[in-house]
This record gives structure tokens, sequence and C-alpha cells, in this order.
């Protein structure tokens, strides 16, 4: 772990990988970014410099010695709420990444372009920043900031969704998308729009990324997922949320 005193000022980035070249290269372009970097070649360091440091971000390797990348999620999750962007060269690792078992913000498949990585990287950052402020202000007032359609209820303030009065666990993530299309009933959202307005990217992202994002949300909130009454598909167009 470096020695050298952070600049407070700046937002710190964990870079979690066991190449030390890709390490090398991501310190160096987040840092000309005005970053603040930690290292760890291994998941075991990971989890320790997680905890202990507190980073305002995490880029995390799937593949490492000692932990792998899935498991240090978890478990860092259970402490820290702070974005996690897994990097896979397994592309078809995404439905464990994004499941609700481990709680990761975002992925980007291997080889990754760097401006790429650093809009995903300022995105998630902001999105962050923003729900940390909005909660800070929830905590001062009454708790009417509520979202009601048919038996889908999301209280804004407590960050809490109930099907029929029984309260639904979701990520961070999952909350922010079910928000955005429960504000708008009946009203079918793009893919893009989604990826645009809750994830933060104008021009990069994976589509696929919303989709197991809703399919997640749909095992959680459904009875039945083949024929969902609440998300709905519009096939060929997007998602919406039922208006009865």
């Amino acid at each position: 772990m470096e020695e050298e005193v952070m600049d407070k000022e700046k937002k710190t980035i964990l870079i979690v990988d066991d190449e030390q070249h890709i390490v090398d290269i991501l310190v160096y372009n987040l840092e000309k970014e005005g970053y603040n970097t930690l290292q760890a070649n291994d998941g075991l360091t990971a989890v320790d410099i997680a905890l202990s440091q507190k980073p305002d971000l995490i880029l995390l390797d799937i593949m490492l010695p000692k932990m792998d990348g899935l498991a240090v999620c978890k478990r860092i999750r259970h402490t820290l709420n702070v974005p996690i962007l897994m990097l896979t060269a397994k592309d078809e690792e995404i439905d464990k990444i994004l499941g609700l078992e481990l709680g990761a913000d975002d992925y980007v498949t291997k080889p990754f372009s760097v401006r790429e990585l650093m809009a995903r990287i300022k995105a998630n950052l902001r999105k962050a920043e923003v729900t940390s402020v909005s909660n800070a202000n929830n905590e001062k007032t009454e708790n009417t900031n509520k979202i009601v359609v048919g038996d889908l209820s999301l209280d804004l303030d407590k960050f809490e969704v109930k099907i029929k009065d029984e309260v639904v666990d979701l990520t961070l993530r999952e909350f922010e998308v079910l928000k955005y299309l429960a504000n708008q009933p009946g009203q079918v959202i793009t893919r893009e729009i989604l990826l645009e307005k809750v994830w933060g990217y104008e021009y990069y992202g994976d589509i696929r990324t919303v989709d197991v994002t809703v399919r997640r949300i749909r095992e959680k909130i459904e009875k039945d997922t083949s024929a969902p009454k609440i998300l709905i598909t519009k096939r060929g167009v997007g998602y919406y949320i039922a208006s009865k």
C-alpha cells in the first residue's frame, strides 16, 4: 500500500488486479485525472485496504489470488456502500457480477478502453455523490416522499420498496431503476434512456446491464417472472411500470 499522504480533496480509488502492468496503467491514468489511488494485487489485501481506507470507488478484477473478485465484492458490500466496478475478461459473468447476492454497480470487459473506463468511473462517482447528498437532506425531512403505483410503493426517504406492504430488499442501483420507471407509470422507457439517466452514461455502457438489472428486480417484486404484472417489457423498445 502506498505510504504517500492522500489529498483529502481528491476522490480515492482502490485498484485491485493481480496483473501489475494493468495496475500501473490505471494508476497513471487515474492520477492524471486527479484521483488518489490505492493498490492491491490479491483479494485478501483488497478487503483489508477497502475496510481500513474506505475508498470512494473500487475497481475490482474477478480473477484474483487468495480470494476471487466476486467473494471480495460480497465481503466489502457487508460493510461499505461504495461504487464497485468489476473488471472481467468473461463476458458471460455479467449475471453474477450484477447479481443480488453481490451488489456490484457495474462491470467493464477486458481489454477495456481507458477512455470508456474513466467515463464509467466519473458517472458512478457522480451518482454516489448525488445519492449521498439526497440521503443527508432526507434525514431532516418528514417521511412523506413516496411513489405509489398499484401494489408497488417506494419510500424515497428510506430507500425502501414494498409490494403489498411487504418490504423488498433492493440494491441501490435496482432502487434507482425502479424509481425512474415508477415516476412515469405506463410510459415505456428505452434501455438507452435508463442507461443514461440511472447509470449516467451518455455514449458508453452495455445495454445488457439494464436487462440484467431489470431481471433481478423482477425476481424480487414479481410472483411470476415469466408473466410480470408490475415491471413490464415492451418488446423491442424498453420497460414500463404497469399503471394499475
